[in-house]
């Protein structure tokens, strides 16, 4: 994949997510190009949505939240997840959380 391709897929994967204003910042587009040349695999990015939602929508009350305005918010959990990989089986379980409040991550 190249690198335009690259951030192509994690920028319109973003802009999916619930809970963004769905657009594109020029600083995240720079993030994602960043990404890329880091080496990080378009599947912990992926992983990082999935993480995100969950810690934020599946809390007491989710709806008193701000919506996420960049990218740069889940720079931290791309971090994590290169650290620590989270054990097998615990994205499907969360995926699964996440369906039963009507919340699917199409990644």
């Amino acid at each position: 994949m190249t690198r335009s391709e690259y951030a192509q897929r994690v920028l319109q994967q973003y802009r999916r997510l619930p809970g963004t204003y769905g657009r594109i910042l020029r600083t995240d587009r720079r993030l994602a190009l960043e990404l890329h040349d880091r080496g990080i695999q378009l599947s912990v990015v992926e992983d990082a949505f999935v993480l995100a939602m969950a810690r934020l929508r599946l809390r007491p009350d989710p709806d008193s939240l701000e919506r996420i305005r960049s990218l740069h918010y889940l720079k931290p959990l791309i971090q994590e997840l290169t650290e620590t990989p989270l054990p097998p089986g615990y994205l499907q379980y969360l995926r699964h959380k996440l369906d039963n409040v009507g919340i699917q991550i199409n990644v």
